[in-house]
């Protein structure tokens, strides 16, 4: 009856023994390793879209996006402070691996390019804070490397996205689509920049047969 009792006893630890090894080979595997987080910024002062996407090898899949609105808060200082507490607050979450974000582009009114400015710079700030690479990409670029059109639009892009990412059209998240563009892009022309370094030609070693190494080989042969 003892050893029975005591069976019964040690099967359930021997089980989390087992789960608890099954558990450290995962996290201490490559499948973690190559899922990785791309976070997209549309920064501006009234409305800030956020996208982020999960890359694992060649699969990519939208994680979350959303729009930040800051409209109803009149003072310009405190809009910067909302958008680096929300910046703070997706990367603590998500956290994510790179930080692109979409360049303003220039218009005529002045005042509006300073403020869109330093929406950028603050999110640029943020993520620099926790040590994340932030890379812009001008709207001309995204456009290209999502629908291979530099002058394509708005709707073409989301239409690409809908392909590609399965996102559900919605007039609320524009701004949020933009910003997944932007992570999408940058996933792009990462993995178009490590495909060039895979396939470029390596350098052959230099050859032994020049005069300089003939003549450290038969120092007697030279007179």
């Amino acid at each position: 009856m003892l050893q029975s009792s005591s069976n019964k006893i040690a099967t359930p630890a021997i089980y989390l023994s087992h789960i608890l090894v099954f558990l450290f080979t995962v996290l201490n595997s490559d499948y973690l390793k190559d899922n990785e987080i791309i976070l997209g910024i549309d920064p501006g002062t009234l409305v800030m879209g956020y996208g982020l996407i999960s890359v694992n090898k060649s699969n990519v899949s939208l994680i979350e996006m959303g729009v930040l609105h800051l409209s109803k808060h009149k003072d310009h200082a405190e809009r910067l402070h909302l958008i680096y507490k929300k910046m703070e607050s997706l990367i603590a979450i998500h956290k994510p691996v790179a930080v692109a974000i979409e360049a303003p582009f220039f218009g005529k009114n002045v005042q509006s390019m300073l403020k869109l400015g330093r929406a950028q710079g603050v999110a640029i700030a943020a993520a620099m804070m926790n040590d994340l690479h932030a890379v812009e990409y001008a709207p001309r670029k995204v456009k290209q490397s999502i629908t291979g059109r530099g002058n394509a639009t708005k709707e073409q892009v989301l239409n690409m996205l809908k392909h590609t990412l399965n996102i559900i059209e919605d007039v609320r998240f524009m701004d949020a689509t933009d910003a997944v563009a932007v992570a999408l892009c940058h996933h792009y022309q990462h993995r178009t920049a490590a495909l060039k370094k895979d396939n470029a030609p390596k350098k052959k070693a230099a050859s032994k047969n020049t005069w300089a190494s003939f003549i450290a080989q038969n120092p007697e042969r030279i007179k």
